[in-house]
């Protein structure tokens, strides 16, 4: 009996034994299986060109600029290099487990005070709601990595996104380093961004005479005045000017319009343009006075397109492009040089000299007179612009003497290297100069909205004024910045206005290597419609030579 029970207790324990060691495997087995199944994709290996860049292209394990990974020192041997504003849009299929990465502003700007960035996670499930999962907070070039390591359970969509932190985007670029998903199911892929063809919805011009552009048009008493009867239609056109003041004479095979006007007043003058197909009349109001800028300016910038490649020969090719294009004759009038013009200070006298690219830019203004049209450059408030070259520091009045000596028309004025500034005196000293100028200067703040300009431009001098950071050819800057200025309308009228910033179709690039803008052609007809609807100026930001049937 003993030993029965003792031989079935031996039994039942070898049995239990084994049960537990078969538990115990099975559990190893499933666990081994799990693990097998989480798989991981390193964002870098999905496609680098599927990325919105607000700045050059996406890069993989690469810097936007082309260099390696690098954040406080530290290289990275994977990731993207990207620029706000940015965005990388993934399709998940639920099974994704975890998305993880080092972020930060590469060292390739390290020092530029204007870098900042802030990278954000967002996750969309099947009932169609977007969730932030996790935010970095405003990052600094110079700052250390920031990990996110994210849980994706259940989500269908993934959103790595880099704003510029809310004051603009200049020299934001941005590192997602040893960026991953781990997933079950479905491998992730990119979204493809969405593509459509062009459509021209604008009736092009009749061949009878037309005239277009502004009705009125401020000089102020003593300056040179010039202006350009904005008509459509065949050509050859004759044109006629009934009641213009003393001082002004009229081109009758050209429409150019130039002199000098001492006497203050308003002036009613009657414009006529006239074909073998009929006659059109208008009347344009002269406003003598010490306001100029009464309509919003419409023109063309090198910055978007050329950025510091610029020459004086892109110059001249978009002033002839408005001119055989016809823009000319819907009131375009300005050809803005950015930056990247200057070259060294006269080490006597001070006085600014321009770079090689910009052999003599009294001839480059004379030509672009010559064409019926106005000439513009840019400046800083700073000793350096943005681009590291020549700033006014110091040589406020002076510089503004130079350009108006050279003929120009028009300043843009920046506000890179301002740190401790006080804008409101730093632009008051350029206003005040350019009151004293021999010649009318347009003056365009460009403190890229810092300090709210709107409540203090036109007390400084400027007849308009950046209200937002850096635009970039994405809806996602088009679109922030065009639906943000409410509140704004109160400030602009003739003589001062709200400045968006520059468009963006057509082909743009911000260097010598260009691209057709990644606007879509419906967000395109919406970014041209609400600078319109905004009263904002119009500067054409492609080489007018490039634009094609459906920019014009």
């Amino acid at each position: 009996m003993n030993n029965h029970h003792r031989a079935t207790s031996n039994s039942f324990k070898v049995s239990s034994g084994l049960f537990a060691l078969f538990i115990l495997l099975s559990l190893a087995s499933t666990f081994s299986c799990s693990r097998q199944a989480a798989n991981v994709v390193w964002i870098d290996e999905l496609g680098p060109q599927y990325a919105i860049s607000g700045y050059g292209e996406t890069q993989a394990n690469k810097s936007v600029d082309g260099n390696p990974l690098t954040i406080t020192g530290k290289v990275y041997e994977r990731g993207l290099g990207t620029h706000a504003e940015g965005m990388y849009r993934i399709k998940l299929d639920g099974k994704a487990t975890r998305f993880s990465a080092l972020v930060g502003i590469d060292d390739e700007i390290k020092g530029n005070e204007r870098a900042s960035v802030e990278f954000i996670v967002s996750a969309r499930d099947k009932n169609n709601i977007t969730q932030t999962l996790w935010k970095s907070g405003v990052m600094k070039a110079g700052q250390p990595a920031k990990e996110v390591n994210v849980s994706l359970d259940g989500f269908l969509y993934l959103d790595i996104i880099v704003s510029d932190a809310g004051d603009g985007s200049g020299y934001d670029h941005a590192d997602w380093c040893e960026a991953k998903i781990e997933y079950r199911g479905t491998k992730p892929e990119p979204v493809k961004p969405y593509a459509s063809q062009p459509y021209v919805l604008t009736p092009l011009p009749g061949p009878e005479p037309r005239i277009n552009g502004a009705k009125v048009f401020g000089v102020r008493p003593g300056s040179p005045f010039m202006f350009t009867i904005p008509a459509t239609g065949s050509r050859p056109m004759t044109f006629a000017a009934e009641g213009l003041p003393a001082g002004l004479k009229l081109d009758t095979s050209t429409g150019h319009i130039t002199g000098v006007i001492d006497k203050a007043g308003t002036y009613n003058v009657k414009l006529t343009a006239k074909n073998s197909l009929g006659t059109a009349e208008r009347t344009l109001r002269i406003e003598v006075v010490d306001k100029i800028c009464l309509t919003p300016p419409m023109g063309w910038n090198s910055w978007n397109c050329w950025g510091c490649s610029v020459t004086d020969e892109n110059v001249r090719q978009s002033a002839r492009a408005m001119v055989e294009k016809g823009l000319i004759n819907y009131g375009w009038t300005y050809i803005n040089i950015d930056d990247c013009w200057h070259g060294e200070r006269d080490p006597r006298t001070g006085e600014i000299r321009s770079n090689e690219k910009f052999p003599n830019m009294k001839a480059l203004a004379d030509y672009v007179h010559s064409l019926g049209l106005k000439i513009g450059l840019y400046t800083d408030c700073g000793p350096k612009t943005c681009a590291g070259y020549a700033g006014s520091e110091g040589y406020e009045e002076q510089d503004i003497m130079t350009y108006a000596q050279w003929g120009y028309d028009y300043v843009k004025i920046d506000w890179c290297y301002c740190e401790g500034k006080d804008p409101k005196v730093a632009y008051k000293l350029f206003g005040d100069a350019i009151k004293r100028a021999p010649r009318d200067i347009v003056f365009s703040i460009c403190n890229w909205g810092r300090n709210n300009p709107w409540e203090w431009g036109e007390s400084v001098g400027g007849n308009l004024w950046r209200t937002t950071g850096d635009i970039t050819d994405t809806w996602s800057s088009m679109s922030r910045i065009g639906f943000g200025q409410a509140g704004l309308a109160r400030y602009a009228g003739p003589g001062n206005w709200n400045d968006p910033d520059m468009l963006v179709v057509g082909n743009v690039g911000w260097g010598p290597e260009l691209h057709p803008a990644r606007l879509t052609p419906d967000e395109q007809y919406t970014h041209i419609s609400l600078w319109c609807l905004l009263a904002a100026p119009l500067l054409i930001g492609c080489p007018i030579e490039q634009i094609d049937d459906f920019t014009m």
